[in-house]
């Protein structure tokens, strides 16, 4: 099939994962054309049946705001016309899902079929928002398909947005064969391999993440264990959450690594993972993590718990409780068994249940019944 590609080019998880479908489709020789902004985060690597397709959008006195959303629509009628697309597949309802459905019906009699994939901000932050609830709610309805990653954001999906159509649920995912442990080397000298514990936390430090939580539980682990926080990522709390770490007086034993497209090693090289997220829609950090052996402290919201079992791939915690949570950190740390057994079992169950090979095979039986 042909299918188009829509999403965001930043390190957020919904690029993260709509590239990863895209790579994983080629290679399963459907013709993939990818459209977006900029090129997206992790598309660095020639795929022969990718195109990538940049939307340029003019700036004019006229527009007192960027049209992004008619720019959007006018480069998905380009490349229909140029490939005859099969599949719209919009990540992201607003603005993605809105912007197929202008560009078929410009296009008319032949427009592809439109799959909308929700990733949760779309949902969880503007559908609550009356400025962006119709035409959220219009652009899901007019969709031919439309899944959520998690069982919980289909939940939120139907509560808090008139939703006619069926929501189903297909997780993300991760390419099995590149997401394993791997040796650590030659990182052991910045990242404390000399008898420290390694925590990491990854994300792009935005409020939802909780940073300074982060820093308030490595502050207690580090009372009773001898540790190293390393931060992998960027955004706008990563300063006031180093500013605190300073009051807290462990600065020094941070380590502020910024984003990094390969993050196997780096997590490979960690005894624990911490997300205290507000909230999750899936968690895909955590899932990363767990691909590379390492249990994970997280919160117990959205789809985290579809993601991590209990007492056995890692612990799950009430949102805010950094006490709890710096406990289970320090009880993962003080028994090398049971952080062995989490690591093996976190491993296992993304091999189970969210590698590639079983999950891309759901996309692509929806193109199918999409397309007819």
């Amino acid at each position: 099939m042909r299918i188009g590609i829509v999403c965001y080019p930043s390190v957020g998880g919904s690029g993260i994962v709509a590239t990863e479908l895209a790579a994983q489709l080629a290679r399963r020789g459907h013709e993939i054309h990818i459209v977006s902004s900029d090129v997206p985060f992790r598309l660095s690597q020639f795929e022969e049946r990718i195109r990538f397709h940049q939307v340029e959008t003019p700036t004019y006195p006229l527009f007192r705001e960027s049209p992004y959303v008619l720019a959007l629509a006018n480069k998905l009628v380009e490349v229909h016309r140029l490939a005859g697309l099969d599949v719209i597949h919009a990540h992201y309802a607003v603005p993605h899902a809105t912007a197929a459905f202008l560009a078929r019906e410009i296009i008319g009699p032949g427009a592809p079929g439109v799959v909308t994939t929700l990733h949760g901000t779309d949902i969880t932050l503007m559908g609550s928002d009356p400025s962006f609830t119709e035409i959220i709610a219009f652009s899901i309805n007019r969709s031919d398909a439309v899944t959520a990653v998690s069982e919980s954001l289909r939940t939120d999906t139907v509560t808090l947005l008139p939703v006619q159509r069926e929501v189903r649920v297909i997780p993300n995912f991760l390419d099995c064969a590149r997401w394993r442990r791997s040796e650590p080397a030659g990182l052991c000298g910045r990242l404390a391999c000399g008898g420290e514990r390694v925590l990491m936390h990854m994300s792009n430090f935005r409020r939802v993440k909780r940073p300074w939580d982060v820093v308030e539980i490595f502050s207690r682990v580090c009372r009773a264990v001898e540790s190293r926080l390393i931060l992998v990522g960027d955004g706008p709390e990563l300063a006031p959450a180093l500013a605190l770490a300073e009051r807290l007086g462990v600065r020094e034993r941070i380590l502020v690594l910024g984003n990094q497209e390969q993050v196997v090693p780096l997590l490979s090289a960690a005894d624990v993972f911490l997300l205290p997220s507000e909230q999750e829609s899936f968690g895909l950090a955590a899932l990363e993590a767990m691909a590379c052996g390492v249990p994970v402290v997280v919160s117990r919201t959205g789809g985290l718990p579809e993601v991590v079992v209990e007492g056995e791939t890692g612990f799950l915690c009430q949102v805010g409780d950094v006490d709890a949570m710096a406990a289970r950190v320090v009880q993962i740390l003080q028994d090398d068994g049971l952080r062995r057994r989490m690591g093996a079992a976190a491993m296992e169950r993304v091999r189970r249940h969210f590698c590639a090979d079983r999950v891309v095979p759901q996309y692509e039986a929806l193109y199918r019944e999409v397309v007819g």
